[in-house]
């Protein structure tokens, strides 16, 4: 390597792409924790908490590039752009996402960038929302007497069709993401395909917050409040057995709140039981 190469790579910045988990402060890897206090730059999304962005360096820019449906702040391409831009000025960049960033989080299109530019970049997981939520909502996503399985499937339809025939099967449990305004179209197709009308299915709303509502219905039953559209995003869609086990298994206490921050010395809110 070159002299001038060489001072160039020490000078480059390194981006870490960060996942913020479902919503919880305390369900921040340590990791994570770590970069959003030595971060100069944060680039995050719509669904990263008001909490989770308190625990950034007061020092560090802050940008918003969250996503809607139908709705982007700022392009995908725009935010790879910004990415390496700041990272060759010598940045300790944070680009943070809510969940984690390999899991329908568009990470992987963000570390291809990257790596092409020649950019270094290191991926911290964070917990998604199919496994946080659900356990947060009492739902344990495999379970021997259930579900010997699990996928995670996309709720933008519009992108193209699933295979209904696979996702009917029986003994798993399905978990689709972004899915709100696709709740009664993915019903009829699995049962269209096959699964029980009776099958359970939850909607976990502001999932692992103070704000977290778990809302119960089947595939022919659809929750009331789904139907008089008194649900909101980030909204989780669980489909299967296991869903049945919430009256019993749930345990997080939404009406006491949630621990928050790292130093609050608060314990988690844990659903007192007769």
């Amino acid at each position: 390597m070159e002299v001038g190469q060489e001072r160039a790579t020490l000078a480059q910045g390194v981006v870490s792409l960060v996942g913020a988990g479902p919503g919880d402060p305390e369900l921040l890897t340590l990791k994570a924790y770590k970069r959003l206090q030595t971060a100069e730059v944060v680039l995050y999304d719509r669904l990263v908490s008001s909490e989770i962005l308190e625990l950034i360096s007061d020092q560090a820019e802050r940008f918003y590039v969250g996503k809607a449906a139908s709705l982007h702040s700022v392009p995908q391409e725009g935010i790879n752009q910004a990415l390496v831009t700041w990272a060759v000025q010598g940045k300790r960049v944070v680009r943070l996402k809510g969940g984690d960033p390999f899991i329908f989080g568009r990470g992987g299109e963000e570390l291809e960038a990257l790596v092409a530019a020649k950019i270094n970049v290191e991926v911290i997981p964070g917990i998604t929302a199919a496994s946080g939520c659900a356990a947060y909502a009492g739902i344990p996503l495999t379970h021997r007497d259930h579900a010997q399985s699990v996928r995670f499937v996309t709720g933008h339809l519009q992108q193209g069709e699933l295979d209904w025939d696979a996702l009917a099967r029986p003994g798993q449990t399905l978990v689709f993401y972004m899915g709100l305004g696709s709740v009664e179209l993915i019903s009829r197709a699995l049962i269209a395909n096959g699964l029980l009308a009776e099958t359970p299915l939850a909607l976990i709303e502001q999932g692992t917050t103070r704000q977290q509502q778990t809302h119960i219905g089947t595939l022919s039953r659809l929750p009331d409040a789904f139907l008089a559209g008194a649900i909101k995003p980030p909204t989780l869609l669980v489909v299967g057995s296991v869903v049945s086990l919430h009256s019993t298994l749930a345990w997080f206490d939404t009406s006491h709140g949630q621990a928050s921050g790292f130093d609050s010395g608060k314990q988690p809110s844990i659903a007192k039981r007769d």
